[in-house]
């Protein structure tokens, strides 16, 4: 969810602070047998073809992985195939400014690493790593990987991208938990180097080494996790910028004052509200709600905010919708 910050940073002040130190902690965690032979990736399957499923396509096919992008909409993978040529440009052009011809090898070479396909079953044959990106659905999720369990390869390991949900939740659909995991890549893809990858405690040690050396190949980031609700980054910042909605709530401070004090005063580049409408009002709502619901977070983290709630009611879910706590100009447009 929270992930789409730091290309804004580089065009206006506008990223949230990311991790940036690589750790591998396999020592921390217990490890369990898999015939799974770690390091050999090479056939990566995407479901999904919106920002996050086209930027992991992309940056898989960048980094010489042979990637089947797969959504069962046709227009949606015409746009998700749009979302990568775009992209492509622009990497192409800040890589070899000065050279025309370079710039259409570089294109041709990573798009030609890339098939897209409506058919599930047979783009996972070939597969060694399936991520999911689709809705932030956990029955929709589960329906998914049960579905492809059936018809994968058995060495294939089995990734959700999800920002909120359960990874173990998602696995228990399979006979391969021991070969499930999360890679919560952040939005924009290509310019975001963070990965977290997400372990439960079922999956193997050769599992989890072969999405780290993935995460790496892709000259990604990777951090570790436990299967903990947000992981690392959305667990501390969906709170603090609750809190910050409760200062306005209750009369203390404006959202424009607010946002200037943490960027003034904490260093932050981006404000908790001028953050909050980039994300989605109705993105941060449906994490926020969802956790408290599993109860494993603290009620006072997670209470409702009644501003919030009357904002998503309206449907001004913030700079997608064209309002929230800030107007802009036409939707997905600037303040």
């Amino acid at each position: 969810m929270l992930s789409a910050v730091r290309r804004v940073a580089s065009a206006n002040p506008a990223a949230m602070m990311r991790p940036l130190t690589s750790m591998t902690m396999s020592s921390a965690f217990s490890t369990s047998s898999s015939a799974y032979a770690p390091y050999n990736v090479k056939n990566i399957t995407v479901f999904g073809s919106g920002l996050m499923g086209a930027g992991i396509v992309q940056v898989a096919a960048q980094n010489a992985f042979n990637v089947t992008m797969v959504d069962l909409n046709p227009e949606a993978l015409k746009k998700g195939q749009d979302i990568i040529a775009s992209s492509l440009k622009r990497v192409a052009k800040k890589q070899f400014p000065e050279d025309a011809a370079q710039q259409k090898a570089f294109i041709d070479k990573t798009m030609a690493q890339i098939k897209t396909s409506t058919d599930s079953e047979a783009s996972s044959k070939d597969a060694d790593l399936i991520i999911e990106a689709i809705v932030e659905n956990l029955k929709t999720k589960q329906q998914l990987f049960a579905m492809l369990d059936k018809v994968a390869p058995e060495h294939t390991l089995f990734c959700s991208n999800t920002s909120s949900l359960p990874i173990g939740e998602i696995a228990k659909a399979t006979k391969r938990t021991d070969r499930f995991g999360g890679l919560h890549f952040f939005n924009p893809v290509p310019q975001m180097k963070l990965v977290e990858v997400i372990r439960t405690d079922e999956t193997s040690q050769d599992s989890f080494d072969s999405l780290m050396d993935v995460c790496t190949r892709m000259k990604k980031t990777p951090v570790s996790c436990k299967d903990t609700p947000g992981f690392i980054v959305n667990r501390l910042l969906v709170p603090y910028m609750m809190e910050s909605l409760r200062i306005v709530e209750r009369g203390e401070a404006t959202p424009q004052d607010v946002d200037v004090a943490m960027k003034l005063g904490a260093g932050f580049p981006m404000g908790p509200f001028e953050l909050a409408d980039f994300v989605g009002l109705d993105t941060m709502k449906f994490i926020v709600d969802g956790w408290r619901k599993e109860g494993k977070i603290d009620d006072n983290l997670v209470a409702p905010v009644k501003l919030l709630d009357e904002l998503v009611a309206q449907g001004n879910f913030g700079r997608k919708s064209g309002q929230g706590f800030y107007p802009y100009n036409g939707v997905g447009g600037k303040k």
